[in-house]
């Protein structure tokens, strides 16, 4: 921001401060009703890849007319804790359930097949080991996205209306797993917001010692996502966004839009101590502070939008939700802070405390910085080591989606998951489905075609058993099984196996489902190696196949992120190097601040993998072990973090920048910038740690790893990072710091003009 620019700003919210405060509160009060109406807008879809195998399979299976398929198939589990299966109640009260739970007019079953639909010689596959559980798959004309967002309150009604028979009923399956994983995300959001607004606020009155300064900088600075939500609003009528765009836009909006605000007023306050009037003390802080908060919003704006190459809705959905409230950010905190500013002026000092104010060169921050640069060899060696060895368990890092077994054990689709896992084994739970194109198999070559597929399949030892039509028709017509297709000879077949065709084959004989059941859940590595086998089968066969299910899904959305990650950090190092070099002129300190920040984030990579993936401290720490972070997770950190490293790189260096223009001197000017600004970095940190730490405990895997991630990776970043190795190199590197091709830098004895304009 310009000495120009940054006063035609300062005179614009003098003589505009009115209209501009009661504009941002019209727009305020507007934007709310759309923040509290967002939610019925969003949709939890977006997980599919395009044009990958698992999107064809889901969407050939709603398609074809399977019974008990449809475009979301769930497994109605019902188990009785009164009868078991040899005493008569128990059939008609399964039976019972089942139609009630059917006709139920929100759910839209279009089909059903299991244990309520087939006769007593058919249904004992669908009978668990207890005698007491059945299972029957339910076709719901629901798209996917509609159903990972509704599914969770129809699941609860359900599992109410017949508890009081003694009756565990529920939905089980991707779509109800992801509706109540979103519905419970929602509600954590609800209470960490509530945790984090009275934390936010006391620690900033902490820092600032004036209530006043405190509410100002909340409430500006938070303002920034309720204006996000009602802008995501109207983008929600026009295009799909994820539900869990309001997520990401509180987790970071909060964080950083308060960060901002803290530049501002600290800055602001700064000025009025040393005798600036109130319009000199705005214009001051907007050229100082505002270049550091404009240019910060713009690289973490930058660094975010690089998540768009990512084709999955859902990450670029939370990319959207990330840039819009960081924009809002800026505005807030460059236009509407000044103009609040502008009309309370000493009066931000309001109940305050005394402070006490350290003279320049005197204060325990310069003391250290001082004893740093001494040996800045030993301590930034110390210091790099230190967060490598923090990064070695990245090496081992492993992604995946979360299954039905983050959820709490109250939840009706975690206690329909654990009866099934129990009853039928974990892997009925996510088995991999085969969906196979052929010719009407009623013709014999298109025929053996098929059985040449499924044979190959059926030997794969990672799975436990396989179902198919095949398997039924063998039983009764082992040498032509499909010849019983042919019409006039399929209409004198049982009543039940017509009904299992029906469920594993198309009306018109082109689509077939073949399901391998794996022995472990969907996220297990034996499970994922089936899903590749079942490829190579198929491509081996040279068969028109799609290889679908909830482990192929996640598989696929990773190879979408993995194969993105290349060309986002090339993308990120580029943002962060060019906006540095812009800012400061150097082309040294780009390039250290990118290693920093590479560092930074492998060493909270590292940490990450230790909790989540190998248990270290995650019981002490009230976190979920997995065995491996949401694939969304990583990339989302490194977007983040890159920018928000950044965030405090530019402030710290903004400073030193000036000390050094001013005296020529490098060891002081670093001292005296880490002796200024190292109380608000150390401020500012402290609030991004307690936001996002209280989104890290609200109990939802996703959330909580991202919040956990960022917090550790700001604590990190404000110590180790700014206060050992970003003085040390400071002290090695010299006047080097400031080199430029074509230009040897030295020191203005005069007051420094903006920074950008150098």
């Amino acid at each position: 921001m310009t000495q120009g620019f940054s006063a035609r700003i300062a005179r614009f919210t003098r003589e505009y401060r009115w209209p501009v405060i009661i504009g941002w509160l019209l727009a305020l009060a507007v934007s709310l009703a759309g923040a509290v109406a967002i939610g019925g807008q969003l949709s939890a879809g977006g997980w599919y890849s395009p044009g990958s195998q698992s999107e064809r399979a889901v969407h050939e299976l709603a398609a074809s007319n399977m019974a008990g398929r449809g475009h979301s198939t769930v497994t109605l589990v019902i188990r009785d804790q009164r009868h078991t299966a040899a005493e008569p109640q128990f059939g008609q009260r399964a039976r019972d359930t089942a139609a009630a739970v059917t006709a139920d007019p929100g759910l839209h079953v279009r089909s059903s097949y299991g244990w309520t639909t087939l006769g007593e010689r058919s249904r004992d596959a669908f009978l668990g080991r207890d005698g007491r559980t059945t299972i029957t798959a339910l076709a719901l004309d629901l798209e996917d996205g509609v159903a990972r967002r509704d599914l969770a309150p129809m699941n609860d009604r359900i599992a109410a209306r017949f508890a009081a028979q003694d009756l565990d009923v529920s939905l089980v399956g991707i779509a109800p797993m992801w509706s109540a994983i979103n519905m419970i995300t929602r509600h954590d959001l609800v209470n960490a917001e509530l945790i984090t607004f009275p934390l936010v606020a006391l620690i900033l009155l902490l820092l600032y010692r004036s209530v006043a300064a405190a509410v100002v900088s909340l409430l500006v600075g938070a303002s920034a996502i309720p204006l996000t939500l009602g802008a995501l609003y109207l983008v929600a009528q026009q295009i799909e966004l994820s539900i869990f765009v309001q997520n990401t836009a509180s987790l970071l909006g909060l964080g950083i839009a308060v960060d901002y605000s803290l530049f501002i007023v600290t800055r602001f306050r700064e000025e009025l101590h040393h005798g600036h009037s109130v319009p000199d003390a705005v214009q001051r802080s907007l050229r100082y502070a505002g270049h550091t908060v404009f240019f910060s919003g713009i690289t973490v704006i930058a660094s975010v939008a690089t998540l768009f190459i990512v084709e999955l809705n859902v990450l670029r959905s939370m990319a959207l939700g990330m840039v819009t409230v960081v924009a809002f950010a800026i505005l807030t905190t460059t236009i509407v802070l000044p103009a609040v500013l502008q009309v309370l002026g000493h009066r931000i000092n309001t109940w305050s405390l005394p402070l006490r104010r350290p003279r320049s060169g005197t204060g325990r921050w310069y003391r250290f910085a001082m004893s740093v640069m001494r040996r800045p060899v030993t301590l930034g060696l110390i210091g790099v080591a230190f967060l490598a060895v923090l990064a070695a368990p990245a090496s081992a890092l492993r992604i995946f989606v979360p299954d039905a077994r983050i959820i709490a054990e109250p939840a009706p689709v975690r206690v329909g998951f654990e009866h099934i896992r129990q009853q039928f084994g974990t892997g009925t739970t996510s088995p991999v489905q085969v969906v196979v194109r052929t010719a009407d198999l009623t013709d014999p070559a298109a025929a053996e075609r098929l059985i040449a597929v499924h044979d190959a399949l059926d030997r794969l030892p990672q799975r436990s058993q396989t179902q198919s039509v095949l398997n039924v028709l063998r039983q009764v017509s082992p040498e032509q099984p499909f010849a019983l297709l042919r019409p006039g000879t399929f209409e004198r077949l049982p009543d039940d196996v017509r009904q299992t065709v029906a469920h594993y084959l198309s009306t018109d004989r082109r689509i077939t489902v073949i399901e391998l059941i794996p022995r472990g859940p969907a996220s297990d590595v034996e499970t994922t190696e089936l899903v590749d086998a079942a490829r190579r089968v198929i491509a081996e066969q040279h068969a028109d196949a799609a290889v679908g299910g909830e482990s192929a899904e996640g598989l696929d959305a990773n190879a979408v992120i993995r194969d993105a990650f290349p060309a986002i950090v090339g993308l990120m190092l580029a943002v962060v190097f060019l906006l540095l070099l812009l800012t400061f002129r150097s082309l040294l300190l780009p390039l250290k601040a990118v290693a920093m920040n590479l560092l930074s984030v492998g060493a909270t990579y590292g940490i990450m993998v230790a909790v989540f993936q190998d248990g270290i401290g995650a019981d002490l720490l009230g976190l979920h072990r997995i065995g491996y972070l949401q694939n969304f997770v990583p990339v989302l950190l490194l977007a983040t973090l890159f920018s928000l490293s950044t965030d405090y790189e530019v402030f710290l260096l903004s400073r030193v920048r000036e000390n050094y223009l001013r005296s020529g001197d490098n060891r002081s000017a670093v001292a005296e910038a880490v002796e200024s600004t190292a109380p608000l970095i150390s401020g500012a940190a402290i609030l991004m740690v307690a936001v996002f730490g209280a989104f890290a405990f609200t109990g939802m895997v996703p959330i909580e790893q991202l919040g956990f991630g960022m917090a550790v990776a700001i604590l990190l970043d404000a110590t180790v990072v700014r206060l050992l190795i970003v003085p040390a190199t400071m002290r090695l590197m010299g006047r080097w710091n400031w080199w430029f091709p074509g230009r040897a830098p030295a020191p203005a004895p005069t007051e420094p003009k903006s920074l950008i304009s150098r």
